[in-house]
């Protein structure tokens, strides 16, 4: 099993229409969606996790093409920096998908790599730069 992260577009034309659904259903893909935007005659956009077998993900994406929704694979991830973080908490107030919370225990900083959808709002956030985009972990 194979898992990527994708963000997906979708045109005033085929917001409508079941593209989840067959992904699902159609290509045996299991989507975990992390962010939507997508309204009735209006352009849409998905941030989600899609996990399956490599043939079914590819099967999938071209399934996508074919119905004119624009996709990119999000390969970037979000690095923090632990060791020059003052666990200030200011990046938590932005994220989006609760990837950045505060620990209320003892009041630390933890990051879910799994929930972020690298939008980047926490980097603009983070008063001392301790947070940067690197292309899928590679310093």
């Amino acid at each position: 099993m194979s898992k990527i992260k994708i963000a997906m577009k979708f045109t005033v034309e085929n917001v409508t229409k079941p593209i989840t659904y067959h992904l699902i259903k159609d290509y045996n893909l299991l989507i975990n969606i992390l962010n939507a935007d997508v309204s009735l005659n209006k352009t849409g956009k998905l941030i989600a996790d899609i996990e399956g077998r490599d043939e079914d993900i590819k099967s999938g994406l071209e399934f996508l093409g074919r119905h004119n929704v624009e996709y990119k694979i999000l390969q970037d991830i979000i690095v923090l920096q632990e060791d020059s973080c003052v666990h200030c908490g200011a990046c938590t107030a932005v994220c989006p998908t609760g990837a950045l919370s505060m620990n209320t225990e003892d009041w630390s900083l933890t990051f879910d790599q799994e929930k972020c959808m690298v939008c980047r709002l926490c980097i603009k956030a983070c008063p001392l730069r301790v947070l940067r985009v690197s292309d899928n972990g590679v310093e």
